[in-house]
């Protein structure tokens, strides 16, 4: 993992999820230590009101395991400002068939190193429009 200063915020917030992704699903490694490697012990994550700690990240780790999603970002413009990282971007995801889009507007903080600290999200689904291959909202 690289430090947050060191590249681009965009291509920063990208391999971060998609590492993090890539070493829970291709390695049978405690998810704990995988969690422990992104993440600092007082992690603090809220996505659309709901928080987790490191707890409840571990534990979702397990469905991310069963599943085994695909994971593409589109990172749409992201700064940072110090340890802090702001970011729009939209997570497309591919399980059992079903393809996901999601708009993600992130705001975090994250240690020299590159682990995250804290970080808040909100967060819209987007559907595929059949018709034009554009994205559009779901209702």
């Amino acid at each position: 993992m690289r430090p947050l200063g060191s590249t681009d915020p965009g291509q920063f917030i990208a391999d971060f999820y998609t590492s993090l992704t890539e070493e829970l699903l291709q390695s049978d490694e405690d998810a704990a230590a995988i969690i422990d490697r992104y993440h600092t012990p007082d992690i603090v994550e809220i996505a659309d009101g709901h928080r987790m700690d490191r707890d409840k990240l571990i534990a979702h780790c397990r469905p991310v395991r069963k599943n085994r999603p695909t994971l593409r970002m589109e990172v749409h413009e992201a700064i940072v400002d110090g340890d802090r990282l702001a970011a729009r971007y939209t997570m497309h995801s591919s399980q059992r068939g079903k393809d996901l889009a999601t708009e993600v507007y992130f705001f975090g903080r994250f240690t020299l190193d590159g682990r995250m600290r804290k970080a808040h999200m909100t967060t819209r689904t987007l559907r595929a429009d059949a018709n034009s291959g554009q994205q559009a909202v779901t209702p």
